[in-house]
């Protein structure tokens, strides 16, 4: 498999290191940087400016070729410089016939100092690590100038040896004490050991049509790539959203991730689930977003977490009465924070007080203000409380079954009260009870509800998926209507296609009998999908990727409905 390095970083699974291109603009000169995704998407994490040069100090072109278990910049000849992860915390450089030269811009107290003959180590406060560069082959050549408080730049250059024509460096990320690479491994041992690492990941990664095989390595290398291992907040293998910029982990992101791994890594995937409740306040509120060194409380995100842990108690026997032990009590306690916290009024329903609460961050529900009842958050609550009363039985505690059920069937006949006009479901100003006008997608995702809904209701919604000029498009449903004065092609919960609302009204066209729609909904992401990428989002009418082109939960969306739709 060969990977794009122009959209999709070099990475493996537990690393915090990342290799990408920057397309030079901003401060970046364009090329190659070593990062460091630490500390979340509110810095781009650069270490090293990487370069090719030769004895003159001149830099070299090169051409790129990328799998997942290494790196190589070919500049032709026998001259090539080769990346490859000996350890998530260490990489290993080898090249011939050329040097390597990485440059670091400093700040604040950052520095190098050589350690030994073949070693140096570089300190950056500015990204919180410390790295420590060992010889294998060939000389380090060392240029930090000292100003008295840190060094004024930082440029580290591999120099092969003058027999052999080669040079080896292993690069060691730490953050206390350096744990010096354990083994002293070939380079080659070190690439077979990636090469099967990542082939043990796709051999369990859900298997799909041959029609969507291409999509699903694709999807496979970006999920892989993107797990970081346990550190300072994260208290699990944590898959990020992406190791280009959304370098965090959102709550209600993790959760598709989870549903694709049900299967074929449960363990990863309850860990998923549990790295959120793990941060869980006292209140029973999540973070919005988490990094190993950051939560962010400012907002939450849709509880649709009683819906994603159905779905894979469906599909998956991990799901023991320990496991589900574990998890009761916390999803009880994030339901009843939206109960007591989230309502405005005494006759109205439970509201989110930010679109990014919703998750739709600038949909045209909020465009009016906020705080607002929308159908979509009462009917997520229906479903995570019905899910609750489905633990509650099985953990034998048939009394709290009773009363999740009887509050998740109250909240329906509210839900349709309160929303639904007899063509279509409304949201409300939840100060005022005012209707809002609005023609966001997120109006029609209490379909997600499926056979719960009366049918009436259910067909109208249908119908209104189904109609022409609305919604759906060639790729699938836009998130505004195509037709609006307010729809925008990049404008990002204005418009373009997600992969998790997606996901959620295709499951429940399929639970309100409407199988043929949602797999032709699911085929039409799909192909969108694997023609332009795993991308955060995509232009509705052109299947344009669009944002982020590298992330985990529009692959893990794919996988699932390759596999399970499709």
């Amino acid at each position: 498999m060969h990977v794009n390095l122009e959209q999709i970083p070099f990475s493996c699974f537990g690393s915090y290191f990342v290799l990408s291109r920057s397309s030079g603009s901003g401060r970046r000169a364009d090329g190659l940087y070593l990062r460091n995704v630490r500390g979340g998407d509110e810095k781009w994490g650069e270490l090293f400016h990487i370069e090719l040069v030769g004895e003159d100090g001149e830099a070299v072109q090169y051409e790129v070729r990328m799998t997942p278990s290494q790196l190589i910049l070919d500049a032709g000849g026998e001259r090539n410089a080769t990346f490859c992860f000996a350890a998530p915390d260490v990489l290993r450089v080898r090249s011939h016939g050329v040097r390597v030269r990485l440059a670091m811009e400093t700040g604040a107290y950052d520095y190098a100092c050589q350690t030994e003959p073949a070693g140096a180590l570089v300190n950056s406060f500015t990204q919180t690590v410390r790295l420590r560069f060992a010889m294998r082959e060939g000389e380090l050549a060392l240029d930090a100038p000292w100003d008295g408080v840190k060094s004024t730049r930082v440029v580290i250059t591999l120099v092969p040896d003058e027999k052999t024509g080669a040079a080896e460096c292993a690069l060691e990320e730490f953050i206390t004490v350096c744990q010096e690479e354990e083994g002293q491994d070939t380079f080659a041992a070190c690439v077979a050991r990636q090469e099967s690492a990542y082939q043990d990941w796709l051999d369990h990664v859900l298997p799909v049509p041959q029609e969507f095989a291409a999509g699903r390595e694709l999807a496979a290398y970006i999920t892989w790539s993107c797990v970081v291992r346990p550190s300072g907040l994260l208290t699990r293998p944590a898959m990020y959203m992406s190791k280009n910029w959304m370098t965090n982990i959102w709550s209600w992101d993790h959760c598709f991730n989870a549903m694709a791994l049900a299967r074929g890594n449960p363990q990863l995937a309850f860990d998923q689930l549990m790295l959120f409740f793990d941060r869980q306040d006292a209140s029973g509120v999540l973070p919005d977003f988490l990094n190993d060194s950051f939560a962010l409380w400012n907002c939450c995100k849709p509880p649709i977490h009683g819906w994603a842990i159905q779905w894979m108690m469906e599909r998956s026997n991990f799901f023991t009465p320990e496991r589900l032990r574990e998890l009761y009590e916390p999803l009880a306690k994030w339901t009843s924070w939206w109960l007591v916290h989230r309502k405005q009024t005494a006759e109205g329903l439970y509201c989110y007080h930010h679109g990014n609460d919703s998750g739709w961050d600038n949909s045209t529900v909020f465009a009016e203000g906020v705080p607002v009842e929308s159908p979509d958050l009462a009917a997520y609550l229906c479903l995570q409380m019905e899910t609750l009363a489905q633990m509650a039985e099985r953990l034998g505690q048939h009394a709290e079954a009773r009363e999740w059920h009887n509050r998740s069937e109250q909240l329906l006949q509210d839900l349709l009260q309160r929303f639904w006009t007899g063509e279509r479901f409304i949201a409300r100003m939840a100060s005022s009870g005012q209707a809002i006008e609005a023609d966001s997608l997120l109006l029609m995702m209490p379909i997600v509800l499926g056979d719960r809904l009366p049918a009436t209701v259910r067909e109208k919604v249908v119908a209104g998926l189904k109609r022409a000029n609305g919604f759906l498009t060639e790729h699938g449903f836009a998130t505004e209507r195509i037709g609006s004065s307010r729809y925008v092609p990049d404008g990002y919960w204005r418009g373009p296609i997600w992969a998790p609302t997606t996901m959620l009204i295709v499951d429940g066209l399929r639970k309100a009998g409407e199988d043929s729609f949602a797999r032709e909904i699911a085929r039409r992401f799909c192909r969108m999908a694997q023609t332009s990428g795993m991308a955060e989002n995509f232009d509705a009418l052109s299947g344009r990727a669009l944002r982020d082109p590298a992330f985990t939960w529009t692959s893990s969306v794919y996988l699932i409905l390759a596999h399970e739709y499709v």
